[in-house]
């Protein structure tokens, strides 16, 4: 008996030290993401944090909230704001809706299926650069499109400095994002339980319940991730507007990056760094909200 009883807590400190070894493998292993996480993310954002509550970097007095108060009664930071968030209401849900549907549509086995998956996955191998030279093409004042409408009887428009800019600038976030899109959705759709849809329709369900009651709920976690990327590439686009209509462009085009890029070159430096709290702030609202949507949707879905 006592033998066995050695070597049963024999087996159990032999487990413990190849538990610890394969901790400290596991450890040895993350710890440079982990480092650089911490110097490259976590640091540089207390020293954001910390800039947005003194008057400049060289006296480095405590002023409180004044910074917050200051920025958010800012003319320029006001039409920035209202600007993106006009821009990500309209352009992110247009995105995921149109790039789910592009994936339905090729799912369903039309002709020339693989031709027009690829046509929709070209823009992702164009530079931005020559997207940009494409769209000044397009869209300038003797560009082809006025070209066209002049044609059928219309008037020249200035498009890149009107209101219709953002409508121009829209349609070029989604040409150059559909197919991202569509490619993610088409995945996920692979994964969704073919029983489940023949049971449906051995019960008599139809095209619209099936996709409302099943698929909709089996590509909820796809949404919420292809919605979040949307969101954060509606925040890039600032590349293209830039390369198209420089630091300050017509006033519906002026977005959040341009008020932090020019504030950063007129180095004031804690009113960027407040900007930047502020819009942390909300994507982080934001992705509470998304994720809670997925977690209420998806949750009978885990139960199963």
């Amino acid at each position: 008996m006592r033998r066995s009883k050695k070597k049963d807590f024999s087996k159990v400190i032999k487990k413990q030290n190849k538990s610890w070894f394969h901790r400290l493998v596991s450890g040895a292993f993350l710890a440079p993401s982990v480092l650089g996480v911490l110097l490259f993310f976590v640091l540089p954002f207390l020293v954001v944090i910390y800039f947005s509550f003194v008057n400049n970097p060289v006296a480095k007095k405590f002023v409180g909230l004044t910074n917050y108060i200051n920025v958010i009664q800012n003319g320029a930071f006001r039409t920035a704001v209202g600007n993106t968030l006009f821009f990500s209401v309209v352009a992110v849900p247009l995105a995921v809706i149109l790039g789910m549907a592009l994936a339905f549509l090729l799912d369903a086995g039309i002709p020339l299926k693989s031709e027009l998956r690829s046509c929709f996955l070209t823009p992702l191998m164009v530079p931005t650069a020559s997207i940009v030279l494409i769209w000044q093409v397009l869209f300038d004042y003797n560009g082809v499109v006025n070209v066209a409408v002049q044609k059928f009887g219309g008037g020249q428009v200035d498009w890149l400095k009107s209101s219709a800019g953002l409508l121009v600038i829209i349609l070029l976030f989604l040409w150059k994002n559909l197919g991202y899109n569509m490619i993610l959705f088409l995945s996920a759709m692979g994964n969704i339980p073919k029983d489940i849809i023949e049971v449906a329709e051995l019960d008599g369900a139809n095209r619209w319940q099936i996709f409302l009651h099943v698929k909709l709920r089996y590509l909820s976690p796809t949404i919420m991730f292809v919605t979040i990327l949307s969101m954060i590439n509606s925040f890039k686009v600032f590349r293209e507007i830039y390369l198209l209509t420089g630091e300050y462009p017509y006033g519906a085009l002026y977005m959040l990056q341009h008020y932090m890029n020019n504030t950063f070159a007129s180095a004031d430096y804690q009113k960027l760094s407040t900007a930047a709290i502020y819009m942390s702030f909300v994507m982080i609202v934001i992705m509470g909200i998304l994720f809670w949507v997925e977690h209420h949707f998806g949750k009978d879905l885990e139960e199963e």
